[in-house]
């Protein structure tokens, strides 16, 4: 462990904002109904909640990515099911070029003092709510390695059922970090009914909820195509809402008919 060291950064700089980082346990079972075939739950079952704002290019970006404790082939990682940012020039290359599940979202975060809030919402829905008041600081771990799983897939023109122009493919995400400073943040975390972020129902929280605001070096990034998901099994997974991997029914949430 490295002795932490608070960041100092120039009057109203937009780079350099902690990622409020929220924790919690779910059952397995949940997470194993999220995933698509091909993508394994792990020994875990951790939801993990990442609050932001960062410079994308050169003008902040506020958003929320969601991801759960997840494999593939064996390499231990997060599956992402979202991510919700207030960029509408983000969102469709990424998704197209490498999977990166965006969709368009109303993020609101700030620190005021020792108080964090966070709020997120999606077509009217309000879907995850944070509170917290910063507790000091906490120790700073080792550099490490995240890897974070996306899906790149492309459906048939004109809709051929279990077609594809591009079949799925498991995306690899390597990102190296260097931790600079953390900070222990005691709050309470509101998880919202939304029939388009449905985390409340499919990951309800079931254990302590833990939150940090998180200062990272950013060493490294690698966006790879690794291997082909089983077209067949994956074809349930295909239909989302939006541009998220929560999957759904023609663009949108599941209705009942």
């Amino acid at each position: 462990m490295s002795e932490p060291q608070a960041p100092s950064t120039s009057p109203g700089e937009i780079a350099g904002w902690p990622i409020l980082k929220v924790d919690y346990p779910t059952d397995p079972t949940n997470i194993a109904a999220v995933l698509p075939p091909g993508i394994e739950p792990t020994d875990e079952s951790n939801v993990h909640l990442s609050i932001y704002c960062v410079p994308v290019p050169d003008e902040p970006e506020f958003g929320i990515w969601i991801t759960v404790d997840a494999a593939y082939q064996g390499t231990k990682g997060v599956y992402c099911l979202g991510y919700g940012i207030d960029q509408e020039s983000a969102i469709f290359i990424s998704r197209d070029m490498n999977g990166q599940p965006k969709f368009p979202c109303d993020v609101t975060y700030y620190r005021m003092g020792d108080r964090v809030s966070a709020r997120c919402s999606h077509q009217g829905y309000t879907f995850v709510e944070f509170e917290g008041e910063v507790q000091g600081a906490a120790a700073v771990p080792d550099q490490y390695e995240e890897n974070e799983w996306w899906v790149k897939v492309s459906r048939a023109v004109g809709g051929a059922e279990k077609s594809y122009d591009f079949p799925p493919h498991a995306v690899r995400v390597k990102s190296t970090y260097q931790p600079l400073y953390r900070e222990t943040v005691e709050g309470e975390l509101s998880l919202r009914d939304s029939p388009w972020d449905p985390i409340a129902e499919r990951l309800p929280v079931q254990g302590p909820v833990t939150s940090q605001l998180v200062t990272d070096g950013w060493l490294g990034r690698e966006i790879t195509l690794e291997g082909r998901l089983d077209p067949d099994a994956f074809w349930p997974h295909s239909d989302t809402i939006g541009g998220s991997r929560w999957v759904g029914q023609m663009g949108g949430p599941t209705r009942t008919r």
